[in-house]
């Protein structure tokens, strides 16, 4: 599935069940908290925190619940993820062209 067919699909699936987008805000205060969530996983996975009895790592799972409310915000503000994607490849790959095989951290 392509960044363009998922955006497509969300949209289908909210007309279809969701009755409505949630609002922007409601929808980038629903990110965060996912954002949480796949935080808590992943600390409890490669952090020093362990697993609370009836936890799962579900790694997938809270990364893909992130990239579905990032496509419904994308959706309702009418930004073509694509597009915008490949332009941060480009300004990434111009900004950063030597920069990371230079540092000596690396």
């Amino acid at each position: 599935m392509t960044i363009k067919e998922a955006q497509e699909a969300v949209d289908q699936w909210i007309k279809d069940y969701g009755v409505r987008y949630f609002s922007e805000l409601t929808n980038m205060a629903c990110l965060t908290e996912e954002v949480g969530e796949l935080a808590r996983v992943m600390a409890r996975t490669y952090g020093d925190q362990s697993f609370k009895a009836g936890e799962k790592p579900n790694l997938g799972e809270e990364m893909a619940d992130v990239m579905w409310v990032l496509l419904c915000l994308a959706n309702q503000t009418g930004v073509d993820l694509t597009a915008e994607l490949q332009k941060s490849f480009d300004k990434k790959t111009r900004r950063d062209a030597t920069r990371h095989k230079e540092n000596p951290k690396l």
